[in-house]
């Protein structure tokens, strides 16, 4: 009889600097707080510190948060977090670490998966963890963010960037769409779609869309998409055109196809694209269908298709993604 190996969840580390946003700080801790596994027990812990000695850290409020650890919890970490910080002084103006930031940077361990939400970015490219890669930060700051870091490829118009060890996230709300991602990718659909609900959030917002919405959003009673969302996602199976949807809505194709973009962010191809990747992910895991049979209940049709539409979303074929999920 083999021995059981023993379950050590995956180690997240925040790192609370001076001038921290709250409710960035926060996320980390509320995502990857709630994922468990099928036995209930906790698939992360989180932990946060500061880059001194544990005590008083200053934030973007008329209070401040007391961090009960140091700068060594950066050294036991399997996935750094830097949130964002209105108070990054030298990071910021000159994109240089100060003694002290650089000191608790170097106790963190090679391979260690690091990740930012909004500006906490810049920390991670003056410590030059991002000279070469694709990363976003908040919009408002990707020309200044661009400017000090020549080396780095900023795209300010997505939610967040997977680039493998290295993900970066826009403001705000664009850092729980990344957490939940990242919940996904290590554990599945299934549990990132458990601690949405959970949540209360949407449980997948695509890291390519808009940021923002450079128009302003129709009155509701003047223009919406949403019937046609839920009338496609009944019929996710069926070949759906987008005429069939702006018919929905009772839109010319092109007021539809104007109106989504402004709702969604993305045009309505690439919302459908998403919603069928995301069906067939849920039936990879949770079910027995067949490759054949599951292409078809997503409304690709061919397992042509749909390998070919998983590959380039998760970059695996849907063998292997059910392999690693089920």
């Amino acid at each position: 009889m083999g021995t059981q190996t023993p379950f050590h969840p995956h180690r997240i580390v925040v790192l609370a600097l001076d001038g921290l946003l709250p409710f960035e700080l926060g996320i980390p801790q509320r995502i990857f707080g709630r994922a468990k596994d099928a036995e209930g027990r906790r698939l992360y812990e989180v932990v946060t510190c500061s880059i001194r000695p544990p005590g008083r850290v200053e934030a973007e409020a008329d209070f401040s948060i007391l961090v009960e650890n140091g700068p060594e919890a950066l050294a036991t970490a399997d996935t750094v977090v830097i949130p964002a910080s209105y108070e990054l002084g030298p990071v910021h103006d000159e994109g240089v670490l100060t003694d002290e930031l650089a000191a608790a940077l170097a106790l963190i361990r090679p391979g260690t998966r690091l990740v930012s939400i909004c500006t906490g970015g810049y920390v991670l490219a003056a410590a030059g963890y991002l000279d070469g890669r694709p990363v976003t930060t908040h919009w408002a700051s990707a020309e200044h963010f661009q400017r000090l870091f020549p080396k780095v490829r900023v795209d300010a118009g997505v939610l967040f960037i997977d680039d493998g060890d290295v993900l970066t996230s826009a403001g705000v709300a664009a850092g729980i769409d990344l957490c939940i991602h990242i919940v996904r990718r290590d554990h599945g659909t299934a549990v990132a779609n458990e601690v949405a609900r959970r949540t209360v959030v949407p449980p997948h917002r695509d890291g390519g869309q808009a940021q923002y919405i450079q128009r302003p959003v129709p009155e509701p009673q003047l223009a919406s998409t949403t019937a046609a969302r839920a009338w496609a996602l009944a019929r996710l199976h069926e070949p759906i055109q987008l005429r069939d949807m702006a018919e929905q809505e009772s839109m010319s194709v092109r007021t539809f196809t104007r109106r989504f973009r402004e709702e969604a962010g993305i045009s309505a191809g690439q919302w459908l694209t998403q919603q069928r990747v995301e069906h067939a992910r849920h039936l990879l895991e949770s079910t027995d269908l067949s490759i054949d049979q599951i292409a078809h209940a997503s409304g690709f049709g061919t397992p042509q298709s749909m390998r070919q539409h998983l590959q380039s979303t998760l970059g695996v074929t849907p063998t292997t993604y059910r392999r690693t999920f089920r």
